[in-house]
């Protein structure tokens, strides 16, 4: 039935204006506005649909993922613009985990939504 059906993801944010202008503006994402709700226009033609919910609960699990050719730049530039990285047992000081896969480091958007940056092999 979907074989040929687009499909994309989406998460909650529990502000749309604050959502819009940490994606666009901290992490220079390209994003639109239609109807009350936010697209993330990805790389990749991986359009990312970003809806209000009053009742909001951050999602416990990574959202979105950002590949990155290198993990310190960005971390560094990240947390540069204000960026606060999740810290964890197996982080080091700059939230980096490197113990299992390539080098990933957490951190959460203004709705407590986790992202991560991860290296690209």
């Amino acid at each position: 039935m979907f074989t040929y059906t687009k499909a994309f993801s989406g998460f909650s944010v529990d502000d749309t204006a604050a959502a819009k202008r940490f994606y666009s503006e901290v992490l220079g994402v390209r994003v639109s506005e239609e109807h009350g709700m936010l697209t993330l226009h990805l790389p990749g033609d991986r359009d990312t649909l970003v809806y209000p919910k009053p009742d909001h609960t951050p999602a416990a699990y990574t959202t979105l993922n950002f590949a990155v050719e290198d993990i310190e730049t960005a971390v560094d530039e990240l947390t540069a613009a204000g960026v606060e990285f999740e810290r964890y047992d197996a982080t080091d000081a700059k939230g980096i985990f490197r113990e299992v896969g390539p080098p990933i480091a957490w951190f959460r958007d203004p709705a407590g939504n986790v992202l991560s940056v991860i290296q690209e092999d």
